[in-house]
């Protein structure tokens, strides 16, 4: 087994807390398409288990790293939230599901998807409105983009009003 710094792995691409040391994101270990790469993918994938991460959930469409988690010990979960799936339908899957791996307030869950981009920042804005911790929906894409350090799009934002119909509140008004 290998000993020292390298034992530790590397911090995965645009690692952040969304909720610190609770719910964190980042790219697909690894990278994605002409990026990925295999030996990095192994080193992010031992930073999330050496730093006690209790699951990774891809959000990914297809299965991949699903095996490599397997190989180096890491619980994970695979739920699929491609921009082909119904919106509403995954939300009321995802969130019920994100909120019962948070529950212990000790456990750190790792989201991640291709690239941490517009999709990835409405589901995680629309979960803090779903969930409660942010009541107001302009303050939940303001919380998501000022942790993100860009403006959420029209794609984002759709998804957080998918969010807020899941709680039965009309968007427009």
């Amino acid at each position: 087994m290998a000993k020292g710094k390298w034992a530790q792995g590397i911090k995965p691409r645009h690692f952040q807390w969304v909720i610190t040391d609770r719910l964190a994101i980042c790219e697909r270990p690894g990278g994605y398409g002409a990026n990925h790469r295999r030996v990095r993918r192994q080193e992010e994938i031992i930073w999330i288990r050496e730093n006690g991460f209790a699951a990774v959930v891809s959000l990914i469409p297809s299965e991949h790293n699903l095996k490599s988690y397997d190989e180096l010990g890491v619980p994970w979960r695979h739920w699929p939230f491609a921009p082909s799936v119904e919106t509403e339908a995954a939300l009321a899957q995802i969130y019920p599901e994100l909120s019962n791996l948070l529950a212990d307030e000790k456990t750190k869950i790792i989201l991640h998807s291709e690239e941490v981009g517009e999709r990835l920042a409405g589901l995680l804005a629309g979960y803090l409105r779903w969930s409660g911790m942010v009541p107001i929906t302009f303050e939940a894409i303001t919380v998501i983009e000022r942790i993100l350090e860009r403006q959420m799009g029209p794609a984002g934002r759709n998804i957080v009003g998918a969010a807020e119909r899941l709680l039965g509140v009309d968007p427009t008004e």
